[in-house]
């Protein structure tokens, strides 16, 4: 399965969108676009947005921290935004809210 990234800045604020699986199979893709993005803005903050991973393993982990770092390095900060709940598990068995600021916002496609 591919998996897509847009980003979009808003004053120093990037935020950049994941839509489909990371694994292995896309995360050289994904970090290698992402840190484009971090290197071409050099946004004071970036917002992961997760909201449209459908599935993420252990390579997605890695992927995010090393954005974390890089983010770090450029002056900035990086936090995540609406994981769905099985990215969420994952997020929380590894410890990573203790590291990056994890933030739910409004639900998306939800009008109940």
């Amino acid at each position: 399965m591919e998996c897509n990234v847009k980003g979009e800045l808003n004053g120093s604020k990037l935020t950049i969108t994941i839509e489909g699986e990371i694994d292995h199979h896309t995360a050289r893709g994904l970090r290698q676009k992402i840190d484009e993005l971090l290197y071409y803005y050099r946004p004071a903050k970036t917002a992961l947005d997760l909201s449209s991973v459908a599935f993420m393993d252990s390579s997605g982990l890695g992927l995010i921290l090393g954005r974390f770092t890089l983010a770090r390095e450029l002056g900035g900060e990086l936090m995540l935004t609406d994981p769905n709940e099985s990215v969420s598990k994952v997020l929380e068995l590894a410890g990573t809210s203790r590291l990056i600021k994890i933030e739910k916002t409004a639900v998306k496609g939800n009008s109940k």
